[in-house]
């Protein structure tokens, strides 16, 4: 039995292979990006990519997929090694900063990249460069009780005021609220090209329409 039984039975097999061969790359494996790169493995994905210069802290235990023995490695490697544990699936990790200079080695060969990092230098870059290549991207991104779902040609980068704060209050179920919303956008656009931006917040457990 596949182990994406459950999944094909509720996609098809059709957007099961669709999904199968699509290249995406996530960037950023912290709350958001690794939670939806675990995700997207675990729905039948099976081009992915990880992009994340952090290495694993205890603060992070809680709201996103790694162990305390992790503790010190690098996110991008972990997260790969835990998904072909589980999975036999090969994510390509790359520990490493993302920035004007490499971005394009590190995302010209996907079809879809996925924006979740914390900082707006490294999101300015993703977004730069997807508008020059044509590229499509979709940015997710948490406040204290409040994310969006947003593509490329309507996302604004944020102001840098608050990058690199990490004491921040941080609901895992905003996370995995966010998560599920941004993969469920992803497979839309992967089957049949939506491109659908939502916002999304805990206190009423509301998820709207972007416009």
């Amino acid at each position: 039995m596949s182990i994406f039984f459950h999944e094909q039975l509720y996609r098809t097999s059709e957007v099961m292979a669709k999904i199968k061969d699509f290249p995406v790359t996530v960037c950023g494996a912290g709350a958001l990006g690794a939670n939806i790169t675990e995700s997207l493995a675990r729905s039948g994905f099976g081009k992915l990519k990880v992009i994340d210069r952090d290495r694993i802290e205890e603060r992070n235990l809680s709201t996103q997929p790694y162990y305390r023995s992790d503790i010190g490695a690098m996110k991008a490697k972990m997260l790969a090694n835990s998904l072909y544990r589980a999975l036999g699936v090969n994510i390509d990790a790359q520990s490493k900063e993302l920035t004007v200079a490499n971005s394009s080695q590190l995302l010209h060969d996907s079809c879809l990249i996925i924006d979740t990092f914390d900082n707006s230098v490294a999101r300015l870059a993703v977004k730069d460069y997807c508008e020059t290549a044509n590229l499509p991207c979709l940015h997710v991104g948490l406040a204290p009780d409040y994310a969006e779902v947003i593509w490329n040609q309507v996302y604004r980068v944020p102001s840098p005021a608050n990058d690199d704060v990490c004491d921040y209050p941080l609901a895992r179920n905003l996370v995995t609220l966010t998560v599920a919303v941004a993969c469920e956008v992803t497979i839309a656009f992967v089957s049949s090209k939506q491109q659908q931006s939502y916002t999304i917040t805990l206190a009423d457990l509301a998820i709207k329409s972007f416009t």
